[in-house]
């Protein structure tokens, strides 16, 4: 083709070329089809080929016929059935014959001098009953510069043929309608009905008013092969070959056939960047859609996260309300105890040590462990919650993809649902979604209480320096009270010894309950400390592990949408460039 390029057109077709191999990067990006890379790869090797005009219809419809009088020799096969079970392509050739099969392919050559300038291409009918013949057809279609579209005079525009012309609009190609076998009509005013049916028809498939040719292909081959030039030129004038011809081989010129080969690869490329731009769109909105989801579990969680400290500290109170009641059970005691009657009792300290621990110390321990234990409990079973939550959240999310990945009535599936993608996207919904179903149906609530009461355990024993050996929580804080009990009762052994006046007991008594305040204080304060420490420990921890979980899918949402975004503004580039690109084709060669 390039011998047909002046400097303009050369520039032209480099920035032709150049547009269709930056689309291949979007694409990919994008995961399109291997099929629509190929065809791709083909349209931009078709700008270095000579025109191709191709021919389509249904069997039957004379397409073979057609060829045959282009030629003016019974060349191609003919017949009521199928008999075109290749693409074939006729090329120049010093002899006629068959040069290759390759695949679905046929090469075919014949010295007509035309042929030099332009590939024909004869395809099979598109009504088939062997249904390979319509998918090869529609698979070279695109690959054309010019579509010869062959209708039957006897039965113009079959549902078959409205269902392949809709299909040639989306690829942008340029349709010349055919309508063969007029010779069967009775009249001109036959013809003339036929014609304003099928330009009516056409109009309205292809979205414009295509040129048309009425034909009698067959009384146009009998004219060429007739010795007898007045039967001959009868023959053709009744076959009205003739104006179509001259548009193929003369209206049809160099300039015409450069500007229809530029235009055509850019025709197929905008059916491709429409379609991938809804691949984008479609996929930006299921990506958009995941954000939402992980949006959801994030304020999920820190509106449990809030909603727990709040009812921690409601829990933990009732902790302290126990070392409440013992302060001032024991403030009784010594109000009780300390005075001038009970001066006898006062002597014994074992004895008043015997019963501060009844009536003071009393199930202490056994209150302590309890509320904490509850406490341990709820923060055990919110856990859980958190991870059902998470589990339904994603459960819900995937019952979604089935109804967002259903495909608009009459398309074939579409590129942002095919592997790669949406199998990565879904591989990371299930496995995060497994790993949150595996924690709660391998949840140990029991298993998971007893490890963190030994860790709470653990950290009061340290922080009052005890190991903890087989105690329990509340038994380990009595242990610490052990040294108020010593206290107290040594001081009042000391003080009834030490009796000098009435006022030494009441001096004592403020003395025990002083130390007293200070000693529960002080436990308080450790258990408080421990209690909140381990509390804030955990919920951190439990929520950095539902996080972790999350994470790769929010990381692959996070990369996909810039990906796709970007991938998205690159082929709304190359949309803009083709049109600019259509425009100086037209502007040059129109």
């Amino acid at each position: 083709m390039h011998r047909f390029l002046g400097l303009k057109a050369q520039e032209l077709l480099k920035e032709e070329r150049r547009i269709l191999l930056e689309l291949r990067g979007p694409l990919v990006q994008l995961d399109a089809a291997p099929a629509d890379f190929a065809l791709l790869d083909r349209i931009i090797l078709q700008l270095d080929e000579l025109f191709l005009l191709v021919i389509v219809g249904e069997f039957n419809a004379g397409k073979s016929a057609f060829i045959n009088a282009l030629l003016g020799t019974r060349f191609l096969e003919e017949g009521v059935t199928p008999t075109t079970t290749h693409v074939q392509i006729i090329k120049w050739g010093e002899r006629a014959g068959q040069e290759n099969i390759q695949g679905d392919t046929v090469t075919l050559t014949y010295p007509a001098d035309w042929l030099r300038d332009i590939s024909l291409v004869d395809t099979p009918g598109t009504n088939a009953v062997i249904q390979r013949h319509q998918q090869i057809t529609e698979e070279f279609v695109p690959r054309s510069d010019l579509v010869l579209f062959v209708t039957s005079a006897d039965r113009p525009f079959s549902e078959s043929e409205r269902l392949f012309l809709s299909r040639i609009r989306e690829w942008g190609k340029k349709v010349i309608v055919i309508v063969n076998k007029i010779d069967i009509l009775e009249s001109s005013a036959d013809v003339d009905r036929v014609m304003s049916y099928v330009a009516a028809n056409a109009q309205a498939l292809l979205g414009q008013l295509p040129i048309s040719f009425p034909i009698s292909a067959r009384l146009a081959r009998q004219s060429k092969e007739s010795s007898d030039s007045t039967a001959a030129s009868r023959l053709l004038e009744m076959s009205r070959m003739a104006p179509l011809e001259s548009y193929i081989l003369t209206t049809l010129d160099e300039r015409q056939r450069l500007r229809l080969k530029l235009l055509s690869p850019i025709g197929v490329a905008q059916r491709l960047v429409a379609t991938y731009l809804g691949a984008a769109t479609a996929r930006k909105a299921l990506l958009q859609s995941d954000v939402g989801t992980i949006s959801d579990i994030e304020a999920q969680l820190a509106e449990q996260e809030t909603d727990m400290r709040r009812d921690f500290g409601y829990r933990l109170r009732s902790v302290e309300n126990v070392l409440y009641a013992f302060e001032q059970r024991g403030n009784r005691f010594f109000d009780d105890t300390i005075r001038l009657a009970r001066i006898r009792d006062l002597v014994s300290s074992d004895r008043v040590r015997v019963q501060f621990e009844r009536e003071v110390v009393s199930d202490t321990a056994a209150q302590i462990d309890a509320q904490t234990q509850e406490l341990i409990d709820w923060l055990v079973s919110e856990d859980l919650t958190q991870w059902q939550r998470v589990t339904e959240r994603l459960s819900r999310r995937m019952a979604l993809n089935s109804g967002e990945a259903g495909h608009p009535s009459g398309m074939a599936p579409m590129p942002w649902f095919r592997p790669g993608f949406e199998h990565n996207r879904q591989e990371l919904l299930r496995s995060v979604g497994q790993a949150a179903r595996e924690v709660v149906d391998t949840y140990d609530q029991r298993s998971e209480a007893k490890a963190l009461a030994e860790s709470l355990q653990v950290a009061v024993a340290q922080t009052a320096l005890f190991e903890v050996g087989a105690l329990g929580l509340g038994a380990l804080l009595v242990k610490l009270l052990a040294v108020t009990i010593a206290d107290v009762t040594g001081l009042l052994a000391a003080g009834a010894v030490a009796v000098l006046g009435l006022f030494i007991i009441p001096f004592n008594r403020r003395r025990a309950k002083r130390n007293l305040a200070a000693r529960v204080s002080e436990l308080r304060q450790r258990l408080t400390r421990a209690l909140t420490n381990q509390f804030e420990m955990e919920l951190s921890h439990s929520m950095a592990r539902v996080r972790d979980a999350v994470r790769p899918y929010a990381r692959f949402v996070e990369q996909q949408l810039a990906s796709t975004s970007g991938a998205e503004s690159a082929v709304q580039n190359a949309k803009a460039s083709m049109h600019a690109l259509s425009e100086r084709i037209e502007g040059h060669l129109g």
